[in-house]
């Protein structure tokens, strides 16, 4: 209650205390009056009824002050605060006074005033909310204008927003997956026991691509920078740079790789708790002993070590900033963006992995070092995304071919079809998305006949006589297609087969199929013309592919790689090195390393980690040279290996191991200038 109220109760007044000295009473203790409850007469009151109005003036004290001081405010607008309060203090003194020598109907008073205090009310209640509306325009308006100097506009078609903002445009908030797991599962399940912690959390940096968690060490500065490049037509070339302690950091994690134990980078990530490679590396380890959480909680803090390290300009919502591949120091990036891609895929946050992926292509689209298109269009369906993915394929058709691809080629027919299946489109536009599916996928399946029959093998259906007989369908298809093709098609099928599974969609393709024989029988020249594209086209892929194979880990289409290609090393920090690397440091030279090691000296290397032949300076013959060996891939891709031919490909580099009996790290290639001379590692063989 407040202060005012008391003196009402107790018949007080401002300004009426004696002006000279009396003697001061001895203090008492005042009883507080207890809300709503009973008590019995007090001073001042001449009536109860009187008590329960004074009471419910007091509950609404800011709208009584008002009521009592209307007609004052004309004559004294300019009055303070102070004199108003004081002012209403005598008025209100006055009429208590007033009211004890009279005779009062409270009942009716009290009803007439609630009656007033509520129309009162209600005409005020508008205009208090039009600052908030104010505001909230405001704020609009602000949102609009930030939106126009980003270049990102909406525009409000029907009631549906149609999105002009860039193909690769990727938003912040879809790069967390725990809103994504909100979504599906609830705030409390997904943050219920984090929120005990996080208020007890020390301050960290925010970050987009990764949140810190308390099991991280406290991240300081790791040596690792990022530079402006230039900018040309818009686009903002990146690189990031090794200054020199982390340089030194780098040689000490080659010879920690070399030495083919494992914990000798668990030592290295002991004293550099944020060293990129380290953990790229040791997430690989972690990975292939079946550790997915540490694996994951690895790349993640590889991740966040890169992040806290980006340009002041470096946007990763624009899709106007390159990193070049080429370059050794920015390839950690791309594949810490590929292998998190990869957990949230498995993790079954496939919104969040295709804004992931949306993010690895926008880097560099030209090149596309780890050919995110190979993968983009199978997260677009399970995300769901049908628009997005029909819309690549629109404005990417004319520059890209990507019709070409087999992937491409299957699921943007598919995803026709099933955004012809939502109910909540209008039935013109369902009716358009089903003519361009069926359009779409006859022109697939006559381009690229060898995918129906692994495809419907891998779904567990089995195809009727006619399309098993059929020669245009049967192993034919599948026997003289190129190995690029094949390779394709392999990566297609293992990955997105189970899209196909679904009953509606098989009846559909199963359509289709009986339709493309038709033309085939009726000699269709588009028949003919595939045909010849088939055999001209796809005679050897690219290197990205083979790349991206060896990081996707699927058994089908490893088992699918050429021979060139799986008698290469592979490291799972730098899996098949660009051939036209650039690079701006060269690893220097060792002395304290034998001249010479012969083929078994590697191997009681391979046995015992420790085991280092020192004192023997004799030149092996030419028959011990190193033979054959065996590359287990770090990646776990199946155990690449194969022998080592003389081709500048797969011939071993100085510093390579061949043998990795211990299985857990693997052999890898330095980039070209990277390696060191053979006098430099003195433990190579003569080739």
């Amino acid at each position: 209650m407040s202060r005012r109220a008391l003196r009402r109760l107790r018949g007080e007044q401002r300004g009426q205390e004696p002006l000279g000295p009396e003697p001061e009473p001895e203090p008492e203790p005042e009883p507080e009056p207890e809300p709503g409850g009973e008590s019995g007469p007090r001073r001042g009151v001449g009536n109860l009824y009187e008590l329960i109005n004074n009471e419910e003036e007091s509950e609404e004290e800011p709208s009584a002050p008002e009521e009592a001081v209307g007609s004052r405010l004309k004559g004294h607008g300019a009055a303070g605060n102070t004199r108003e309060a004081e002012s209403n203090g005598h008025r209100d003194g006055g009429a208590l006074e007033h009211q004890d020598h009279s005779t009062v109907k409270p009942q009716p008073n009290s009803n007439k005033a609630r009656k007033k205090k509520k129309k009162r009310k209600n005409k005020r209640t508008p205009v208090s909310e039009t600052p908030e509306d104010d505001d909230l325009e405001d704020i609009d308006s602000l949102l609009e204008k930030i939106e126009e100097t980003n270049g990102h506009s909406h525009q409000v078609l029907s009631g549906v927003i149609a999105d002009s903002r860039p193909l690769l445009y990727v938003e912040h908030r879809n790069l967390n997956p725990e809103n994504e797991l909100k979504r599906y599962f609830g705030a409390r399940a997904v943050l219920g026991e984090q929120r005990p912690r996080q208020r007890q959390r020390q301050y960290v940096r925010s970050t987009w691509l990764t949140a810190p968690k308390d099991t991280w060490p406290r991240y300081s500065r790791t040596g690792i920078g990022m530079q402006l490049l230039e900018t040309r037509r818009g686009v903002q070339y990146f690189t990031f740079e090794h200054h020199r302690e982390y340089q030194q950091v780098q040689f000490k994690f080659l010879d920690a790789v070399e030495s083919m134990d494992p914990n000798n980078i668990v030592l290295l990530l002991q004293m550099n708790s944020y060293h990129v490679d380290s953990l790229l590396q040791l997430s690989d380890v972690c990975r292939m002993q079946e550790d997915q959480e540490m694996a994951r909680d690895l790349i993640e803090r590889a991740l966040y070590s890169l992040e806290c390290v980006f340009h002041p300009v470096f946007s990763l919502t624009s899709g106007a900033c390159r990193l070049d591949y080429r370059r050794p120091e920015n390839r950690a990036f791309y594949l810490a963006l590929f292998k998190h891609m990869m957990f949230l895929e498995k993790r079954g946050c496939l919104r969040t992995a295709l804004e992931f992926c949306k993010l690895l292509l926008s880097l560099d689209p030209e090149n596309d070092p780890l050919c995110s298109l190979l993968i983009i269009d199978f997260l677009s369906l399970r995300a769901r995304e049908y628009t997005f993915l029909t819309r690549v394929f629109q404005e990417w058709e004319s520059h890209r071919n990507l019709s070409q691809l087999p992937n491409f080629a299957f699921s943007v027919p598919l995803a026709y079809f099933l955004q012809s299946q939502q109910e909540e489109l209008p039935n013109p536009e369902r009716g358009l998305a089903r003519e361009r599916a069926a359009q779409l996928i006859q022109h697939a399946l006559i381009m690229f006949p060898s995918v129906l029959m692994p495809l419907l093998d891998r779904c567990s259906v089995q195809p009727d006589a006619r399309v098993a007989s059929h020669p245009f369908f049967g192993p034919t298809a599948q026997i003289s297609q190129p190995p690029a093709l094949n390779q394709l098609v392999c990566l297609y099928v293992a990955r997105t087969h189970a899209l196909w599974k679904d009953p509606v969609v098989m009846s559909w393709l199963e359509t289709s199929v009986h339709e493309v024989l038709r033309l085939v029988e009726a000699n269709d020249p588009a028949v003919e013309e595939s045909e010849q594209k088939r055999k001209v086209r796809y005679q050897s892929a690219p290197r990205n592919i083979y790349r991206h194979v060896i990081l996707s880990e699927l058994k089908e289409a490893t088992a699918a790689l050429p021979l060139e290609v799986m008698s290469q090393p592979v490291m799972g920090f730098d899996p098949l090195p660009p051939l036209d690397s650039v690079i701006s440091y060269t690893r220097p030279e060792r002395t304290n390393q034998p001249s010479s090691e012969s083929t078994l000296s590697l191997f009681f290397r391979s046995l015992l980690p420790n085991f280092n032949l020192q004192g023997v300076r004799r030149e092996l013959p030419q028959s011990w040279a190193r033979p054959a060996g065996v590359c287990l891939c770090a990646l776990g891709a199946g155990g690449l290996g194969g022998p080592a031919g003389d081709s500048p490909k797969s011939a071993p580099a100085p510093g390579e191991l061949d043998l990795t009996q211990t299985g857990c790290l693997g052999t890898g290639a330095l980039a070209a200038s990277e390696r060191p001379a053979p006098a430099e590692q003195g433990g190579a063989a003569p080739r």
